[in-house]
C-alpha cells in the first residue's frame, strides 16, 4: 500500500487519523505544518533538531518543511492535522503540546471529513475554530534539542544508544575526540541545557517510552541508569507532575 502524500492535497487544512500495531515512518518534510496528536499509544517524533516523546493526550507540532520520523513499537492511534502557512496564523517552533478536551473532539471530529473535496459550511467552522485554538495551547516538557556539532553529537548519539551507562562528561568528551570543557560549553550552546540537565531529560523520555511499552517502574528506573529507585520516581514526578506508575492511568 502506497504511504499517503499530503503534499497531493489541494486543502489548505486537513486532519488524518491512523491506528498503527507499529510504526517506523520513514524521514520526510511536508509543505504543510504537521500537529500529531496522539490519542492512545506513546509515539517518538525526531526531527534533525530535536526528539519528542508523546504519550497519550499531548501531541507534537512541526512546522512546514521540516525533516521529521515517526516511531512507535506499540500499537499507537494518532491524528495529524495538516496545515499550509497561509490557512491561518499558526505556532512558528516545532514542540509538544498540551491539547485541550475541544481540540482533542475537533481532531476527532475532523479526521471523518473527506480532504479529497471541497469543506461545505459547517466543516468550514469546525476546522476554523480548530486552528484558532492551535495558537494558545500549552507546552509540554516531552522534547529534547539535538545537538548539530558533530562532536557534542557523537556525545548525545552514544548516550541514546545506552542511556544508562554511568560514564562522565570527561570521558565521553575524550571518546569524542573534544574536551570536557569545550564539550560542557557546546552542550549549553547546541541544547540551552548543561550537560547534566540533557543528559537526565533524555533518561525521562527513554523512561516514558519503556514505560508506555509495559515495563515496570523498577525495571525502568534500572534501563535508564537510576540504582535507586525512589529518587527516579522523585525526578519523574518533578519533571512530568505524577509518579511513573499513575502517569499512565
Amino acid at each position: 500500500m502506497e504511504a499517503f502524500d499530503p503534499n497531493g492535497v489541494d486543502q489548505t487544512v486537513f486532519v488524518v487519523g491512523e491506528r498503527h500495531d507499529t510504526l517506523d515512518e520513514p524521514w520526510r518534510a511536508y509543505r504543510h505544518a504537521r500537529l500529531i496528536h496522539v490519542s492512545d499509544g506513546v509515539l517518538t517524533v525526531r526531527t534533525e533538531a530535536g526528539r519528542w516523546v508523546v504519550p497519550p493526550g499531548h501531541a507534537v507540532w512541526i512546522v512546514p518543511n521540516v525533516l521529521h520520523c515517526l516511531h512507535a513499537t506499540r500499537p499507537v492511534q494518532l491524528y495529524s492535522l495538516y496545515a499550509t502557512p497561509d490557512a491561518a496564523p499558526l505556532p512558528v517552533q516545532s514542540g509538544a503540546l498540551v491539547p485541550d478536551a475541544l481540540v482533542q473532539a475537533l481532531l476527532s471530529a475532523a479526521a471523518g471529513l473527506p480532504h479529497d473535496q471541497p469543506f461545505d459550511e459547517p466543516a468550514s467552522r469546525l476546522m476554523q475554530v480548530l486552528l484558532d485554538r492551535l495558537p494558545g495551547l500549552p507546552a509540554a516538557p516531552l522534547g529534547l534539542n539535538w545537538p548539530g556539532d558533530p562532536r557534542i553529537e557523537r556525545i548525545a548519539t552514544a548516550l541514546s544508544a545506552d542511556p544508562a551507562q554511568p560514564a562522565v562528561l570527561e570521558e565521553l568528551a575524550a571518546a569524542a575526540g573534544v574536551t570536557a570543557r569545550t564539550a560542557a560549553r557546546l552542550f549549553v550552546k547546541e541544547t540551552g541545557h548543561t550537560f547534566g540537565q540533557w543528559r537526565q531529560q533524555l533518561r525521562l523520555l527513554v523512561a516514558l517510552e519503556h514505560l508506555g511499552g509495559g515495563a515496570s517502574v523498577t525495571q525502568v528506573a534500572l534501563d535508564v541508569g537510576y540504582n535507586d529507585v525512589s529518587s527516579f520516581i522523585a525526578v519523574f514526578r518533578e519533571a512530568f507532575g505524577d509518579t511513573p506508575a499513575r502517569y499512565f492511568r
